[in-house]
């Protein structure tokens, strides 16, 4: 019990000081929830749970920046309530070995993303000065992709603030303090609502879940006074190097040793 305690508490302060200098924070608090024994369904409603209070807290020290948004605050609040519960939902409909199946897709899906996300916001931000003027079908189009950004967080959060951003640049957002506030604006009201349909079905191990989210809030809480002394591209490495291996041991775990 001690032994798990420990695992569990340092993979979210490991968790803590990565979302707090480059994300990817759940590469390590996911697998180490699956790791001291938490069914995989549960395990990922756990770390939900375990990461909403960053992304509140980190909402808030943003909240200058988020108002400047003022007129499309009430839809993207909507849309990522309605997108998180939604996929909250289908997590909770999936069978538990169709979504163990599903794990190594997912982070293999969030590892592409997390290491190649800068090119892609760098380009889709190309494309959105090229339409400053969208359509109404433009405007329609980025209203579900919205929507289909939040489905994702809720069935699984992993990744998300990385597809966030790439869908705020595709938008057109230009002011990156704005776009990471809106992104753990989205993040927030996903993960909550998300969490209430979750306590109401009883998947979230509060044990485990209380024990990471303790250690992620240290982890944050430290990175937030020593982060300037690190180098961010080394972290970034770590974070690549941690997330590759871990993706290839699900997909050897899942589908080699099954």
């Amino acid at each position: 019990m001690l032994f798990e305690l420990i695992i569990l508490f340092v993979a979210g302060f490991f968790g803590g000081v990565l979302n707090s200098i480059a994300g990817g924070g759940s590469f390590i608090t996911f697998p180490a929830l699956l790791f001291v024994g938490v069914p995989p369904i549960s395990a990922n409603a756990t770390n939900t749970f375990s990461a909403c209070a960053g992304y509140i807290s980190g909402a808030y020290a943003f909240r200058k920046d988020i108002l400047k948004d003022k007129a499309n605050l009430l839809k993207i609040t909507l849309i990522s309530l309605a997108g998180g519960i939604s996929g909250a939902w289908l997590l909770l409909q999936t069978p538990e070995a169709l979504f163990l199946e599903a794990v190594p897709w997912l982070l293999l899906f969030a590892t592409v993303l997390f290491i190649f996300g800068g090119q892609l916001n760098t380009q889709l931000k190309k494309l959105s000065s090229k339409h400053k003027h969208a359509s109404t079908l433009g405007v329609l189009l980025l209203l579900i992709l919205l929507f289909g950004v939040c489905v994702y967080g809720g069935f699984f959060n992993a990744g998300l603030g990385i597809i966030s951003l790439s869908y705020l640049a595709l938008a057109g957002y230009k002011d990156i303090n704005m776009m990471n506030g809106i992104k753990l604006l989205i993040s927030s009201f996903v993960s909550l609502i998300a969490i209430v349909l979750f306590v109401f079905d009883g998947v979230i191990d509060w044990y485990a879940g209380t024990v990471v989210l303790l250690g992620t809030l240290a982890g944050g809480y430290y990175a937030a006074h020593f982060s300037r002394k690190l180098p961010q591209q080394w972290v970034r490495n770590f974070v690549i190097v941690a997330s590759c291996g871990i993706t290839v041991y699900f997909f050897y775990d899942v589908y080699w040793l099954a």
